[in-house]
């Protein structure tokens, strides 16, 4: 059974930074790119950044040089550095394989971005 556990999300003015974790099995973490997802309250959730097993990078306009993907492939974790946080990043974050192939997502961790 394959688990995704995210952390790191909290309450904060813009213009402060967040750092994500998401701790995953091994297996599926070594093998695939994995990335970053958000739902905002009534939209649907999208991918915002991602990365593949070899360390190659790719975000969605709207986050790019104020966001940076990594992963620790020897802790199974990939983490999300937010600097510059605007309110419009307000939202669940969520990891998952690129494209998901985990069914069952984990809970996500909320974060929200006050003006």
């Amino acid at each position: 059974q394959v688990q995704l556990v995210e952390s790191g999300g909290g309450l904060v003015q813009a213009g402060g930074s967040l750092r994500l974790s998401c701790a995953a099995s091994g297996r599926v973490f070594s093998i695939n790119a994995m990335g970053w997802y958000r739902q905002a309250p009534g939209k649907q959730r999208h991918l915002v950044a991602a990365i593949t097993s070899g360390g190659s990078t790719t975000y969605v306009e709207s986050v790019k040089g104020r966001f940076t993907i990594s992963r620790d492939n020897a802790k199974n974790t990939v983490y999300l550095q937010m600097n510059s946080l605007k309110p419009e990043d307000t939202a669940v974050y969520y990891c998952n394989t690129v494209p998901p192939k985990i069914r069952d997502w984990g809970q996500g961790t909320q974060v929200t971005v006050s003006s």
